[in-house]
């Protein structure tokens, strides 16, 4: 018998942030005790209303299949936040409930492109969206982002890079990951017009808004109709593993993207949209988790250049640091493995955002709590001290 081989399509680079989990998962079976680091997971638990929520939906025993636009009570509820939180009008009809926001980009780029398909992709950047290209035939155009411009996205290296390489579409995420810098509502503006103008399907990644720690995350869906505009419950709302996101469709596509949905997943997790409605009331307990945040945000903003990490992105907003380490590693896989097993500190490396650059950089996340994130920047400044 032959060994089974997978397709080609399936030969996509390793989510980086996965593998170093699984070591420390590894590890911590062990016995040892690892300071997370490395995911961008809120560490806490999912807000309180949002759990009695799902229980009351469980005991009136109601979670079959739903419509697979998703259920009309939350998207109405989503519809209603961006008018009372964005200020903007988005019609319910427009909302697609998804599988987190995976799935949202899985169908969007299944809808939004054929295959061969070009699409701009800053860099740094959230590897899976490589990834998902990939595996679905189309590629990516790489779009750099430095120190020069604080490594937020401007229109002029978008029409810099269309201009090389001609691209269908263009994927945007603000507030960043793995920078956490946002682009600047004027500049927002600028893309979508020329992404407008140019034909070029704008696929913008909020999954971070409403954790800004300076300034204020704007929306596509202000600036643009035509926009492909994903969110998720999994960041702010704290509901990971709930796996619920959603998509705001160009008019166009709605029905499109429902017909995939329909084959794809049929419809989102069930009990997790009963539940998601609560997320909407519970901004005190939320905004809780987020000024945690913010205290590991100062707690590293000071510690890292005293324990030699100096040079970092600017984190405007979500929860993480995206730092510099040229001066001492060139090799930022091994760098992490070293400090993950003889630290006990999970990190991941920069190559997982920056496939050129990233083998001298690294993310630092802080989704984890303060106490946690302390105790891992003290472990690792130990590290660096006893590695010199």
């Amino acid at each position: 018998m032959k060994d089974l081989k997978p397709s080609r399509r399936a030969a996509v680079a390793p989510f980086m942030a996965m593998d170093v989990l699984r070591k420390a998962k590894k590890l911590e079976h062990s016995g040892r005790r690892i300071i997370h680091m490395e995911l961008g997971e809120p560490g806490t638990r999912t807000p309180t209303l949002v759990r009695q929520a799902a229980e009351r939906a469980l005991g009136d025993g109601g979670v079959g299949y739903g419509e697979a636009l998703g259920d009309v009570a939350l998207r109405e509820r989503i519809a209603r936040h961006y008018a009372e939180h964005e200020g903007v009008d988005v019609s319910p009809d427009r909302i697609i409930v998804t599988t987190g926001s995976s799935g949202a980009f899985v169908m969007s780029f299944i809808c939004g492109f054929d295959a061969g398909a070009k699409i701009g992709v800053f860099q740094p950047g959230y590897p899976a969206y490589a990834n998902i290209l990939e595996a679905l035939g189309l590629s990516s155009v790489t779009i750099d982002l430095g120190e020069e411009t604080g490594f937020a996205p401007t229109v002029e290296l978008v029409e810099a890079a269309y201009r090389r390489e001609r691209f269908s579409g263009l994927l945007l995420m603000s507030p960043a990951n793995p920078t956490g810098v946002m682009i600047a509502p004027g500049e927002l503006e600028q893309v979508c017009s020329f992404c407008d103008d140019a034909g070029i399907l704008l696929i913008s990644d909020e999954i971070y808004h409403r954790l800004e720690h300076i300034g204020r995350a704007e929306t596509a869906a202000r600036y643009s109709r035509n926009a492909i505009v994903i969110n998720s419950f999994s960041k702010y709302y704290a509901m990971t593993g709930w796996r619920l996101g959603w998509i705001v469709a160009p008019p166009a596509l709605t029905r499109p993207l429902e017909r995939l949905q329909q084959s794809l997943a049929i419809c989102a997790p069930a009990l997790s949209q009963k539940a998601a409605i609560a997320a909407f009331d519970a901004t005190d307990e939320l905004e809780v988790i987020k000024a945690g945040y913010a205290k590991s945000r100062e707690l590293l903003l000071t510690r890292l250049p005293r324990i030699g990490l100096p040079r970092f992105a600017p984190p405007d907003a979500a929860f993480y640091i995206y730092a510099d380490i040229a001066h001492l590693t060139d090799d930022s896989v091994k760098f992490c493995e070293d400090v993950l097993e003889e630290a006990g500190v999970a990190l991941t490396p920069g190559v997982d955002f920056d496939r050129a650059r990233g083998s001298r950089t690294l993310r630092i996340s802080y989704a984890g709590s303060p106490e946690d994130v302390a105790a891992g920047i003290e472990r690792l400044g130990d590290w660096l001290s006893r590695s010199r």
